[in-house]
């Protein structure tokens, strides 16, 4: 993946939402990789900010650089373990707010559509019916703006850049995105029109499921 002048956000430089002896809650900012790239100047992320004040924090699971939102930190391999089950056996409750291209005639939907990595223009992903992974994404419509549309998306699935090629096919994409949306969509916004806004996951510890919320920005 290729990130051209990477400059990722310093303020504020880590916002914990919430803390344990198990887990970190954390509100990514858009801009900022999860993980480290292989450049040298592709170090700075969530992940080496959050070590720096606890070396023992894992990952769990990732947000595209361009996503803000909610993310869950191990502390700790046990915990790790028990966090990345969940993830797995998709026991996890989560849900994103976007802002579309357009104006959606449908209020609540599915989209079942399966998806593949574009290798020729990757990191971009694609609808495959024959080769593709299963997809499945429902959307509600919260409001209708100036030829936009706000909706909460729930990926039933975790597939990469599900969301945004879901909305593409829908043919109303998520504003701001450089890979999928159209000139006029990117224009329209300074950053990708995608937060993930709620996550509910049970405890490494204690089993008790406990739900967490990040503000919209925009």
């Amino acid at each position: 993946m290729t990130l051209f002048n990477y400059q990722p956000p310093t303020e504020p430089y880590l916002e914990i939402l919430y803390q344990d002896e198990a887990m970190l809650i954390l509100n990514k900012p858009s801009g900022l990789l999860t993980v480290p790239g292989k450049a040298a100047e592709h170090q700075d992320c969530l992940e080496r900010r959050v070590q720096r004040v606890y070396p023992e924090a894992r990952i769990v699971h990732r947000l595209d650089m361009s996503t803000s939102g909610i993310v869950v930190m191990a502390l700790g391999l046990d915990s790790q373990r028990h966090l990345n089950r969940q993830f797995e056996q998709r026991q996890t409750e989560k849900h994103y707010i976007a802002r579309l291209e357009g104006t959606m005639q449908a209020d609540k939907g599915v989209v079942e559509l399966p998806l593949i990595c574009d290798w020729p223009n990757r990191p971009k992903q694609m609808v495959c019916f024959e080769r593709g992974k299963k997809a499945t994404t429902n959307y509600l419509v919260l409001a209708r703006e100036h030829n936009t549309t706000r909706v909460k998306l729930t990926p039933i699935t975790g597939r990469s850049h599900q969301l945004r090629v879901h909305m593409q096919w829908l043919g109303h994409p998520i504003l701001g995105d450089k890979f999928y949306a159209s000139k006029n969509g990117v224009q329209a916004a300074t950053r990708l029109q995608l937060h993930a806004e709620f996550l509910a996951v049970s405890h490494p510890t204690s089993g008790k499921m406990m739900e967490f919320y990040a503000k919209c920005p925009f």
